[in-house]
């Protein structure tokens, strides 16, 4: 415990968390961008100088949980910490370096106090644009899909680098947003050194590292306590999802070995000349999410977290792409990664498993404003969570990442765009002893007078997400044009009135649906999630 009693502990570990809060605040207030200041699509984090993350702001995307700390020590590499001077702020957007693909900004503070390093503050946030296609899953190569930044220095000393910045703004569609939430990045970071070194002084501490110390051990602890409950054993999974014409395998071998876990994922289908390849750093945190989840959910998020698990996947299978392919949309089959870990897991641990989600639907908007503004932005849309054991599933809901719909009164403004209907989706959610979640239908009219590129990242129009226990599966997503289907993961133009329909997709339900309690069922009808037709088909619902 390195002298820190529970207690004590516990208030200093809350302090620290409450900083990276602060500091996400922070970017969430000064950003340009809907990805940042509506969408949450974003992550802040401190490392101590031995680059071990130990607390990270409360509403993060849980990936960056796993990727960060490669991401760390990586950016290290290439600027050693006895290079860097107070004031430096490091970035990079390569997707093997940061979280898998070009559109996230990773930008890296060294915290200096009384003359020496002793931490690092990071945030990471999806960028409205980096140039090439844009945000996309049609790129064939990596050099089609944007400017991919090597790790530089942003500022130096305080400083920031003038050509840099002009080189950025050139090679972007909107570049007051895009510099806007670079400069963003830099303040919040700016913020957390000022509050981390009001915390040193305030507590008489030199650095952070006996706190580091004592807080990591205590999450490796829990995590591997958990796993060491575990039976130990080899457990398999595999499912299908779309890719590009055809399906693709996914497929995990997870070995349960005293207190660790190692996921294999030989079995799996290779790379695609598509934006869909997911870099092994985004793989990882996927079944990092998953196996806490099931394990330690309560514990706040660092390296201990991570340290018990291992993967790994032949090169250039779809799950561990290398240079030059295309990673763009790499969340399209990444998030996939927590559903067949879960399903690896529910062979193991089936009453703490959740059924499968719709996941998330995103779609990339550029073009121009009708009062000649430029726009490039993400309109995020949830499909219907998947049910628990004694917890219906939520509808509309992220899984297994957490950005939040952008408001329709925004999205409007920013986009000149009008969202005609938004609706829940009855019938959407599988039925089970607990539902899944139900999707939604969103449809929005091109009314900007001029045309507009869209570009979908989506999946679940051809494979359901499956329930669990004997729960049924919920329904499946379409993406539409002018009332006609077009591809989930495509690129299109909308002209002047053309009308994209989003229909989301349900959540798989848990258990049985004929064990599910009548008043449950006659309740879920009157509040019109489950149409009269259906309660009597699917369970046996006479009223």
């Amino acid at each position: 415990m390195s002298g820190y009693d529970p207690v004590s502990l516990g208030i200093i570990w809350d302090r620290l968390i409450a900083i990276t809060d602060e500091t996400l605040s922070s970017l969430v207030r000064t950003s340009f961008s809907t990805n940042v200041r509506e969408s949450y699509d974003l992550s802040c984090m401190l490392f101590d100088s031995q680059m071990r993350s130990i607390a990270q702001g409360t509403y993060s995307v849980p990936s960056f949980t796993g990727t960060a700390p490669n991401t760390v020590r990586l950016m290290l590499e290439k600027h050693p910490p006895h290079t860097l001077r107070d004031g430096d702020v490091l970035a990079t957007n390569d997707p093997w370096i940061g979280t898998g693909h070009l559109y996230d900004i990773n930008v890296l503070r060294p915290i200096f106090h009384r003359g020496r390093i002793v931490a690092y503050s990071l945030s990471i946030t999806h960028l409205p644009d980096i140039g090439g296609l844009g945000f996309s899953a049609t790129a064939r190569q990596i050099y089609e899909e944007g400017l991919r930044l090597p790790v530089v220095k942003l500022v130096e000393q305080g400083r920031p680098n003038p050509l840099l910045f002009e080189l950025i703004g050139l090679n972007v569609r909107v570049p007051e947003q895009t510099l806007g939430d670079f400069h963003a990045n830099i303040a919040c970071n700016e913020v957390a050194a000022r509050l981390l070194v009001e915390f040193l002084e305030e507590y008489g501490l030199a650095d952070i590292d006996a706190v580091a110390d004592a807080i990591v051990a205590n999450s490796e602890k829990a995590l591997r306590t958990a796993i060491a409950a575990m039976p130990d054993g080899t457990y398999h999974h595999a499912i299908d999802v779309e890719g590009g014409e055809d399906s693709l395998r996914l497929a995990i071998k997870l070995e349960v070995i005293g207190d660790r876990i190692h996921a294999d994922f030989t079995g799996t289908s290779r790379v695609l000349n598509m934006g869909i390849n997911v870099p092994i750093g985004y793989t990882k945190a996927f079944v990092v999410y998953a196996v806490k989840c099931v394990t330690t959910p309560a514990i706040p998020n660092n390296i201990g977290c991570v340290t018990p698990i291992t993967v790994s996947a032949p090169d250039n299978c779809i799950l561990n792409a290398l240079p030059p392919y295309p990673t763009g949309g790499r969340h399209v089959i990444g998030h996939f990664v927590n559903p067949l870990t879960m399903g690896a897991l529910a062979q193991i641990v089936p009453d703490k498993v959740q059924a499968e989600s719709g996941m998330m639907s995103l779609v990339n908007i550029q073009g121009r404003h009708r009062d000649g503004r430029g726009v490039s932005s993400i309109y995020f849309s949830s499909g219907g969570f998947g049910a628990l054991r004694g917890i219906d599933g939520l509808p509309t809901m992220p899984s297994p990442s957490n950005m939040t719909g952008t408001p329709v009164e925004v999205w409007e403004d920013i986009t000149g765009m009008t969202v005609r209907r938004k609706a829940l989706r009855a019938d959407s959610g599988g039925p089970g002893e607990f539902r899944g979640g139900l999707g939604q239908e969103i449809e929005m009219v091109n009314d900007t007078g001029n045309e507009l590129t869209i570009s979908c990242l989506s999946g679940r129009t051809q494979f359901a997400a499956q329930g669990l226990a004997g729960g049924a599966a919920g329904a499946l997503r379409a993406c539409l044009i002018n009332g006609e289907a077009v591809h989930p993961k495509g690129r299109y133009f909308l002209k002047p009135g053309d009308v994209l329909t989003l229909v989301e997709p349900g959540g798989g339900g848990f258990g049985a649906a004929a064990r599910r309690a009548p008043e449950r069922v006659a309740e879920d009808v009157r509040e019109g999630f489950v149409t009269v037709e259906a309660a009597r088909r699917d369970y046996g619902f006479t009223g």
